[in-house]
């Protein structure tokens, strides 16, 4: 860790379930950065940080729980919407956590501390309970709120939509505490690129393309997604990330089906901004930190296996608003990839009006409220 202090520093906490939490980290760390060139910040996984070993068996048993068993998620989900964390888990937490975490802003000394997860908020509210007085921002990461991410000690909420602050309004924060942000993107999703650098880069051809995304753990939906998508190979092309999934990558490059010459299989890529760019629709899981992506890029989106519930909350949003689709059987992806074949023009229409609709909406930028609060 530097020792300068000629720099106002913000400490950024994350944890490991699911990328996106820590996507919206550093994505929130080279905005600030790039804004103001007098901040140094530090993003950390809390978790892994502090417990290197222990924190992966943790995260597995999570994704485990979450791919074989979602349906009990989703209970778990709803039974604790409207409540904090209860106290034998925030015990938990303040055993395992808070001595670390308070020798590490000690350490480093921060101007400002940020969340991008509910456990780390939790911790950090304590500490400010105990006497810190450090600046806690808290970015809530999906189009909903569980009660998880309720704590009264944070100095400002940032949010995605205004039905978000309206929920943190009705759980007793105050009006002032909360700001319609978005959530944080990586500036290079609000940049134009140049399509043909691109397609060269990739090796795409200039033809109506889909990019088909499993999030950071590159869970493709079940074989009946992907068959209905390749039947279309010969007409449209397709780009399929799989993240960190090795397995799965190894499967799908093994398979005749996607041995052709317009299906590209991509592991993990920091470009996707780049593929969004050049794709003209977006068939994904609806994660948090994807949907904003995609909205970020304005690209249609088609949505897959929803998690019981935020994610379910995520594809409502963006359902109701125009921006995307549930896919419920196997007209919703014949219906897309006809009119994407057929009526290239309309699709093109479609990502236009996201655009448009994009631009109307205000808001305020996540690294505005932190510089304002830092003072």
């Amino acid at each position: 860790m530097t020792t300068l202090h000629t720099k106002k520093r913000v400490l950024i906490l994350s944890e490991g379930f699911g990328a996106g939490h820590t996507q919206a980290a550093y994505a929130l760390a080279v905005s600030l950065e790039k804004r103001c060139p007098t901040i140094e910040t530090l993003v950390l996984e809390l978790g892994s940080f502090l417990h290197p070993t222990l924190a992966p068996w943790v995260f597995q048993a999570y994704k485990k729980t979450l791919t074989t068993s979602p349906k009990l998620y989703g209970r778990l989900y709803r039974s604790q919407y409207k409540k904090s964390l209860n106290r034998l888990t925030q015990l938990a937490l303040h055993r395992i956590f808070y001595a670390q975490t308070a020798a590490i802003i000690q350490d480093w000394s921060p101007q400002a501390i940020v969340c991008t997860h509910p456990f780390p908020s939790v911790v950090v509210s304590r500490l400010k309970r105990a006497g810190l007085e450090i600046p806690l921002c808290t970015v809530i990461t999906d189009y909903d709120v569980h009660g998880t991410w309720v704590s009264r000690e944070v100095n400002k909420y940032m949010v995605s939509t205004a039905c978000v602050k309206s929920k943190l309004l009705g759980r007793g924060i105050a009006d002032t505490q909360v700001e319609i942000t978005g959530i944080p993107v990586h500036p290079s999703f609000r940049e134009a690129h140049d399509k043909a650098n691109i397609r060269q880069q990739f090796q795409l051809a200039a033809m109506p393309t889909v990019l088909v995304m499993g999030g950071g753990w590159g869970l493709i939906g079940g074989d009946s997604l992907s068959e209905h998508l390749v039947a279309w190979r010969d007409r449209i092309q397709f780009i399929f990330c799989l993240g960190n999934n090795q397995k799965a990558l190894a499967k799908l490059a093994m398979d005749t089906r996607y041995q052709h010459p317009n299906i590209h299989l991509l592991g993990f890529t920091q470009e996707i901004d780049k593929l969004m760019e050049v794709s003209d629709l977006l068939v994904t899981k609806p994660g948090g930190m994807t949907c904003s992506e995609g909205l970020a890029k304005s690209i249609p989106m088609l949505f897959y296996d929803p998690i019981p519930g935020q994610e379910e909350e995520n594809v409502h949003y963006f359902t109701q608003q125009g921006l995307g689709e549930r896919i419920r059987s196997a007209a919703t992806i014949a219906s897309w990839l006809t009119m994407l074949a057929s009526r290239y023009t309309d699709v093109e229409a479609k990502r236009i009006s996201n655009f448009h609709r994009r631009m109307k909406e205000p808001h305020i930028d996540c690294s505005d409220v932190i510089l304002q609060v830092m003072g």
